[in-house]
């Protein structure tokens, strides 16, 4: 599936992993190690953007914790056009969840998640 390279981010826990020595924390709630399931699937500030996206994509009936469950997810859309929504939704959230990782690494600039989601949504 499209989303199948997304492992390829480097995350702080790829990048220590490489010999960096760079702490692993995750920059946006400081609770867990910055992987890329853990940055998009369950760190508390990508799952406030979460709640924001399922109230127009249809939650899963229990949040996914894996990133084969957000696929799942995408694939059980009931018609084609809300599995295209959800395509071009996941797509624009790693997006923007990633620039304000960055935002918070390079420039320590954090923005609060309802912003995160207001450019998502513009997008989408």
């Amino acid at each position: 599936m499209w989303t199948a390279t997304w492992d390829r981010l480097p995350t702080r826990e790829r990048l220590a992993a490489w010999g960096m020595p760079i702490a692993t924390t995750c920059p946006l709630c400081a609770r867990g190690n910055e992987t890329r399931d853990h940055l998009l699937l369950s760190c508390e500030y990508s799952l406030q953007v979460w709640r924001e996206v399922f109230i127009r994509c249809t939650a899963p009936s229990t949040m996914f914790t894996t990133w084969s469950e957000l696929l799942s997810w995408i694939r059980a859309a009931g018609s084609k056009e809300l599995k295209l929504l959800r395509k071009v939704a996941t797509q624009a959230f790693v997006f923007h969840i990633w620039k304000q990782r960055n935002n918070l690494v390079h420039n320590q600039l954090s923005i609060p998640s309802s912003s995160v989601f207001a450019g998502l949504d513009r997008e989408v």
